[in-house]
């Protein structure tokens, strides 16, 4: 299930950035961000492009999915995740908008 909270994405790069022994600078610098702009991202205070959320995966050496799957999340993450999802957000006229699940287009970062 792909995952539009700020918050949780931000949540899972914050804890991989700390088991890869990294801070926000050094991060923000090898995915070629700015430090204000990275610092926004982990707070979910912030929403991302894809090509910046590849940047980061990139300099991280993960695939995507491992920060926009409720399969990676914590607990509380993926419970915030599944209320999000199970609301169908109407289009314009009228129309619903489905969401995808990234991990069924198996995109990874050294793909781009």
């Amino acid at each position: 299930m792909l995952v539009f909270d700020s918050r949780a994405v931000g949540n899972k790069l914050l804890e991989i950035r700390k088991k890869r022994g990294l801070t926000q600078v050094e991060l923000a610098e090898m995915a070629g961000l700015a430090d204000r702009t990275y610092a926004d991202i982990e707070r979910g205070s912030a929403n991302m492009r894809v090509e910046t959320a590849l940047r980061i995966c990139e300099a991280l050496q993960i695939t995507p999915n491992e920060i926009l799957t409720a399969e990676n999340l914590s607990l509380d993450a993926k419970r915030s995740a599944e209320a999000s999802s199970n609301t169908l957000h109407q289009g314009t006229r009228g129309r619903p908008q489905y969401s995808f699940c990234l991990s069924q287009l198996n995109i990874k970062a050294r793909d781009f």
